[in-house]
């Protein structure tokens, strides 16, 4: 096999070139700096255990594990790096510097793999890439383990990454639905840490929530009020954790119809609502994914909570349906009958029978929740959507009514009125713990709450 190219370094058009002597300077006078002997992640050890469930579904085959590559933005800048969440899962890494490296499961005999990480280590000081690579080099970017220190990081056989390039072919869970599947649904199941984890991301989320309430004097005098919201959930989310779990939804008024509102460019009236739906990701990459809908001035109007009480109310049935051996799509079947019956009510439908319900609600009533918003998407229907609940899963629960402005359906009071309320549970061994529980729910106690925000 030919013998893998050195990879540039990384620089732009404008950069000086720099002469011999230079570089023979740059290569001397550096300090010993190594990373503190205990670097052994806290997760190392349940990432072994994972490894070892992956490895039993595959005997005798190569697994390869991505963390994934940068993606450029524009020109030479690139998105900041997330890693791949199975491969975080497996590994326990979520740093920045994870970009490009591999983990591969190396068969072992017929009924086990070796682990082996690829990784491209510290920039050495005997070349130009620490001080030159605007994307690797450590005086751009930021120092990263050696060798050794990752071994020692992750208790995982490391390599150079240019090792990789010469190995055979193998199950790449980057392009394999089947290894894809089996990491999806081997994730479906939380431990106690990825529990732990979540509601860390939950409790950083609510301070959030708090923190957009009290914000609400300035978002509403600011032209772009949506943006200013996002921007205080966003300053919430970097101080506490990684960032957003997800795209910030500060969707007012109209836009709340619009299921992934993400521009969050309009302006807030005091008439009207805010849904927020927002989620802080730990350092960890555990996300949580909440949403609530808030009046701007402080109190519902009349018509404002008769939609809010009818999405409450299906929210309650949806969590109540939450239990061990329930299917997983009895919550939104719940929901949408108390939706349906509602519209009924309402003179909306005709009838709560069939769908037609379907055409003020547009979507499913929850998910799973993860190292990703929209955990285990990859799982094979007959585990997850038309699968059981199990003690130790984590899903949301949104039932929302979205009621165009131009839907000529409805009366005129309700057009334009978007609602949904989004909270984030754990299966028990007899139910379900309401882990959003800090945030309030009922429209007195939204209006209590923001009120003591708003004074405080």
């Amino acid at each position: 096999m030919q013998e893998p190219a050195v990879a540039a370094i990384r620089t732009v058009s404008h950069d000086l070139p720099v002469s011999a002597e230079f570089e023979a300077f740059m290569a001397n006078g550096w300090a010993a700096t190594p990373l503190p002997a205990d670097i052994r992640l806290p997760v190392a050890d349940l990432a072994a255990a994972r490894r070892a469930k992956l490895s039993a579904r595959f005997p005798g085959e190569r697994l390869i594990v991505p963390a994934g590559e940068f993606k450029v933005r524009s020109n030479d800048c690139d998105y900041r790096f997330r890693p791949h969440s199975a491969y975080a899962w497996l590994t326990g890494l979520t740093g920045e510097d994870q970009a490009g490296h591999v983990l591969v499961l190396e068969p072992d005999g017929p009924h086990w793999h070796e682990a082996v990480l690829y990784v491209r280590p510290r920039s050495p000081r005997a070349g130009a890439e620490f001080y030159r690579d605007r994307r690797y080099g450590e005086f751009w970017v930021g120092r990263r383990p050696d060798l050794a220190e990752a071994e020692r990081m992750t208790g995982i056989r490391c390599a150079h990454r240019e090792d990789y390039d010469r190995l055979p072919p193998g199950r790449d869970a980057s392009g394999d639905d089947e290894l894809a599947a089996a990491l999806s649904e081997l994730r479906l199941v939380k431990d106690a840490w990825e529990v732990e984890q979540l509601q860390l991301a939950v409790d950083h989320t609510a301070a959030g929530f708090e923190d957009v309430v009290r914000a609400l004097p300035r978002a509403l005098a600011h032209p772009r009020g949506e943006r200013w919201i996002e921007g205080v959930f966003g300053l919430r989310a970097r101080a506490e954790g990684n960032g957003p779990g997800y795209e910030t939804i500060a969707a007012s008024g109209a836009h709340a119809c619009v299921l992934h509102w993400i521009r969050n460019d309009g302006r807030l009236d005091p008439r009207e609502l805010l849904l927020l739906d927002a989620g802080v990701e730990t350092d960890t990459l555990y996300t949580s994914d909440i949403t609530r809908t808030l009046p701007l001035s402080g109190c519902f109007s009349p018509v404002q909570r008769q939609v809010y009480e009818l999405v409450l109310a299906a929210q309650d049935a949806g969590m109540a349906a939450l239990k061990p051996g329930a299917s997983f799509r009895d919550f939104h079947r719940a929901g949408m009958r108390v939706i349906a019956e509602g519209l009924a009510e309402w003179g909306v439908l005709k009838s709560a029978e069939g769908d037609f319900h379907r055409r003020y609600t547009l979507c499913s009533s929850g998910h799973m929740l993860g190292l990703d918003v929209h955990d285990c998407a990859q799982a094979r229907a007959d585990a997850y959507l038309d699968g059981v609940l199990e003690e130790g899963q984590v899903l949301t629960v949104e039932p929302g009514l979205y009621l165009q402005p131009d839907d000529e359906t409805l009366p005129a009071e309700l057009r334009g009125i978007g609602v949904r309320i989004e909270d984030d549970l754990v299966i028990t061994a007899d139910g379900a713990r309401l882990m959003s529980h800090a945030l309030p729910r009922t429209p007195d106690a939204v209006e209590a709450w923001m009120g003591e925000l708003l004074e405080g």
